[in-house]
């Protein structure tokens, strides 16, 4: 789960990473 309740609004780059497997996604995030 994220939990966004004590992040402000704006856009955010997360990384998911599982072995040899990398792929970065970016959220944006409306208050």
């Amino acid at each position: 789960t994220f939990n966004a309740s004590n992040l402000s609004s704006g856009v955010y780059f997360y990384t998911l990473s599982s072995g040899d497997f990398k792929m970065t996604k970016k959220m944006l995030l409306m208050k």
